[in-house]
């Protein structure tokens, strides 16, 4: 057997094994709601919406088809786990290239962990210039490691218990962000 299968078969085998904590309507529902908020604070702001790539394409796609006001798309790309289950030091791998000077701008992305990132580019966004920085993630982790005290995002979906979560968006070693639902890994 080629080393890509076994360890194709390991990631199966952990997602057979792995914990189902939100199933796929649970999560839509919190797309519904975070919709309805989304809507009710910017639909008269002209925002500019990013996408935090890799993890915010999925929740960005699921939520923004739920927004029905004018808005702008665009995305960045800066990361502390890359395929590793453990973060760094942020790496900006696309910066923001759309012009944020004087406009509302909303971050979108999969689960506000510790928050370094999410804080990295929020600063990063103030700094180019935006006029107001807000942040949408589909899962905040309870705990009280974040980056700074009460540390939390504009619009959640669900809080879920710190655990190691994929599906949804978010992702075991680069796979599975596209299982329907939100599970956690078991024995991590």
């Amino acid at each position: 057997m080629s080393l890509d299968i076994i360890r194709l078969n390991d990631i199966r085998r952990m997602r057979d094994e792995a914990e189902l904590l939100v199933d796929g309507a649970t999560v839509k529902a919190a797309f519904d709601r975070m919709a309805v908020a989304i809507t009710t604070r910017l639909a008269d702001t002209d925002p500019l919406v990013f996408a935090v790539m890799n993890g915010g394409l999925l929740p960005a796609g699921r939520l923004l088809s739920r927004l029905d006001f004018p808005l702008e798309l665009s995305y960045l790309h800066a990361t502390r786990y890359g395929d590793a289950v453990q973060g760094e030091d942020v790496e900006w791998r696309a910066r923001p290239d759309a012009n944020v000077q004087g406009r509302t701008v909303l971050i979108v992305d999969d689960v506000l962990d510790a928050g370094h990132t999410l804080l990295a580019i929020t600063e990063h966004l103030r700094e180019l210039g935006a006029r107001e920085v807000l942040t949408a993630v589909l899962v905040n982790k309870l705990h009280d490691r974040k980056a700074h005290p009460g540390l939390h995002a504009d619009f959640t979906g669900l809080e879920l218990p710190d655990r190691f979560l994929f599906g949804s968006g978010m992702d075991y070693r680069g796979y599975w962000r596209n299982a329907d639902g939100i599970y956690a890994v078991k024995d991590l």
